[in-house]
């Protein structure tokens, strides 16, 4: 039987074991999908060697960058990006040979879809600057949508750190993304320093977290009128990408 799983620093807030293995029920796919929590990325070729059924993996927070080194083949995408959320492993012989692809633009694209219209004239924030950034950044510059990365230190070019964010650069980006683990269960309370005073009826707020439902981060921009949307669309839209890789199957 052929596993599946999601490798990651801190699994308990995944909900990607219940929906693939209901996923894969439901579809009578004889397959299972186990969560494998890595102290470090280096863990992932043992992981990979002592595991002979496991065919694909899912990489969340913070290995999304990293695992791109692990990969013999890249799809455009996850070239593009620098960053992988969906391996699949190719076994022949004594050799193994991972093949890294980025289906978090795919979700993205799902989660901006409803408002797409709407934010196609608006320049973006995005806060953070991990794998989950980089699939923000190609979307958005796909839909010709110009931004501006907030991180802890401004290191790049098109960056700059939260301490100079102002009231009139608030005011000239309604789109601003979380795509930080900052709010993400269990550390409920916590959410990107930016003043959310100066937000309005005219921002749009995207949290990629999913768990909880409403971030603080949501919740704040919500009390300033603006409206929020959380990361669960995109979450089902690049798991449904990565079971199409793995299966062949929509």
């Amino acid at each position: 039987m052929k596993i599946y799983g999601l490798i990651g620093k801190k699994l308990s807030h995944s909900f990607s074991k219940e929906y693939f293995n209901k996923k894969f029920s439901e579809n009578q796919v004889d397959t299972a999908y186990e969560l494998f929590e890595l102290d470090d990325i280096e863990q992932l070729p043992k992981l990979v060697s002592s595991y002979p059924e496991l065919a694909g993996l899912n990489v969340t927070i913070p290995y999304k960058q990293q695992a791109v080194t692990y990969c013999s083949k890249l799809d455009k995408t996850a070239r593009m990006t620098g960053a992988v959320n969906t391996l699949v492993i190719n076994r022949k012989n004594d050799t193994i040979e991972l093949i890294g692809y980025n289906t978090d633009v795919t979700g993205f694209d799902q989660l901006i879809k409803p408002v797409l219209k709407q934010i196609l004239n608006s320049r973006a924030i995005i806060l953070g600057t991990g794998g989950a950034s980089k699939a923000v950044q190609y979307s958005l510059r796909s839909h010709g949508i110009g931004f501006t990365i907030v991180s802890r230190k401004a290191s790049k070019m098109n960056q700059i750190n939260y301490a100079m964010i102002t009231p009139s650069f608030i005011r000239n980006h309604h789109l601003i993304i979380n795509t930080t683990p900052l709010g993400m269960f269990p550390d409920v309370d916590s959410c990107p320093p930016i003043p959310y005073q100066y937000l309005n009826e005219n921002h749009i707020l995207i949290d990629l977290i999913y768990n909880p439902d409403e971030t603080a981060f949501m919740k704040a921009g919500k009390k300033q009128q603006a409206i929020t949307f959380n990361g669960l669309p995109m979450l089902i839209a690049q798991a449904d990408a990565s079971w199409k890789i793995w299966t062949g199957n929509k």
